[in-house]
This record gives C-alpha cells, sequence and structure tokens, in this order.
C-alpha cells in the first residue's frame, strides 16, 4: 500500500466535489484511502480509556502513567476467568442484525444512524457525508489505534477500515453469551465502548482472539487496548480465559 500524505483539495476531482457534504470548518482528506505515516497532529478529542467509560469519545490513548497503569491491573486482576467454550451455534445473526440502530441500552441507539456511521463519525476526522445524509460517512481521516497510522479513508474502499469488536463476538458467544437473552447480545454488538474503527487488515488479523493471542501491533496501545477489552469484560459480566489475563496484565506492567 503507497504511504503519502494527504492531497491538496484541489488535486480531487471537482465531480466529487458536487456530491458530498462539507462540514462546517472541515477541509477536504486526500483521496483513495491510503495510510501516511505521518503529517497529522494528534487528535486531541481521543480519550483514555477510564475517561471514557460509556465509549462516547473517540480513539484510544495510551495508558502510561504508573498510578493508571496500577489501576489498570487491578481492573483487569479482577476479572473471573475460564476456559473457552465450544464454538457450535455461533453466527454473526445471533448478536443481531449487523450494526443495528434499534439495540436498546446502549449510547447513540434509535438515533436513525447504524451502529458503523455511529462509530465512524465518532473517531473520524474531516468527515464527509454523502449528499443530503446526516449520517453516511463517505471520506474522512482515521488516527488508527491499532497501528499508530494515519488514514485517508473513502467509502469507494470501504474495508481499508472496520469496526472492531474488541471483545469478539465469536469469543464473547465461548465465554457465555452463547446462553444470554438476544437483547443482550445485541447491546454487546453495538456498544460503542466495544467499538474501534481501525486498520481494516489489522482487524482481520485479530480474528477472534483474545489478548493472548492478538494485540494490536502498535505497542504504546497495548495496555489501553487491555483495559478496553476488561471494561467491556467486566460491564457484561463475562470471563476471560486465565492466559487472556496473564497476557493484559503483561501490557500494563504485571
Amino acid at each position: 500500500m503507497l504511504i503519502r500524505r494527504r492531497l491538496h483539495p484541489a488535486a480531487v476531482p471537482a465531480a466529487l466535489l458536487s456530491g458530498l457534504v462539507l462540514l462546517s470548518g472541515c477541509t477536504l482528506p486526500g483521496d483513495g484511502g491510503q495510510e501516511s505515516s505521518g503529517g497529522s497532529a494528534p487528535d486531541a478529542r481521543v480519550a483514555s480509556p477510564f475517561g471514557n467509560p460509556d465509549g462516547t469519545r473517540p480513539g484510544l490513548a495510551p495508558v502510561t502513567a504508573k498510578d493508571e497503569q496500577a489501576r489498570a491491573r487491578t481492573l483487569i486482576g479482577g476479572l473471573a476467568t475460564k476456559g473457552r467454550g465450544p464454538r457450535t451455534g455461533y453466527a454473526r445473526d445471533a448478536f443481531g442484525h449487523a450494526w443495528l440502530d434499534k439495540a436498546d441500552g446502549v449510547p447513540f441507539a434509535r438515533n436513525g444512524c447504524d451502529t458503523r456511521n455511529d462509530l465512524l463519525r465518532r473517531d473520524g476526522r474531516e468527515l464527509r457525508l454523502r449528499d443530503g445524509s446526516d449520517c453516511v460517512v463517505v471520506a474522512m481521516t482515521l488516527d488508527d489505534p491499532y497501528t499508530g497510522t494515519t488514514i485517508d479513508w473513502r467509502k469507494r474502499k470501504a474495508a481499508e477500515v472496520q469496526i472492531d469488536h474488541v471483545v469478539p463476538l465469536s469469543y464473547a458467544w465461548q465465554m457465555g453469551a452463547s446462553r444470554w437473552p438476544a437483547a443482550q447480545r445485541e447491546r454487546l454488538a453495538n456498544d460503542p465502548l466495544n467499538l474501534l474503527p481501525v486498520q481494516g487488515r489489522a482487524n482481520s488479523a485479530k480474528g477472534d482472539s483474545g489478548p493472548a493471542s492478538w494485540l494490536p501491533p502498535a505497542r504504546p496501545i497495548r495496555c489501553a487496548y487491555a483495559v478496553r477489552f476488561a471494561q467491556v469484560a467486566e460491564k457484561y459480566e463475562l470471563p476471560v480465559t486465565a492466559a487472556d489475563r496473564t497476557a493484559m496484565l503483561r501490557q500494563c506492567g504485571g
């Protein structure tokens, strides 16, 4: 994939400009959904997982302070552990229609916009919306927490940004969600606390792995990722495997 900086707006065809909605205060990001290793200032909106308990603030800031790492170890150490059960019977549809706007009990529900676009709008910068829509994101800049790169994204290459379930749905199924009511599974699948827009390749590499098998390539974010995984597990009273708990503790100095 070509690494480059964002293009000047003049490089974007006028036909594309006429079909997009320019949000107030935004400038046009480069075309093509490419990644950049730099060229963008850090997003001041990005929140530490401890400052974002409901997942409504964007991104995932590193957890580096000693007191926060100690807090992280307390949270992670309090999780129950068990072995992963069978994957038998798992299907994505068991957690509701993908990106359901009607999953009650979570932020952004029933706002007229599907969950995927809610998350793109939460975390993206320099947003462009489809002409005539208040919801559908067609272009944005994303600071990907998992790889530490900046992605200039276009909807025509949608898979270059995917929405990761921090606690994968298959993992949750094997750890007890198979016995949950359907409404609770729908909440987990659409809860912004459990959702991060990230580089598509990184998300595909993760699959349904727990932290013992997969961690974000960007090392500075790994403790924050462990905290977010633990926050979701705690909220939904999900156990984690002993190996996953050990791996999470290790990322936060344990």
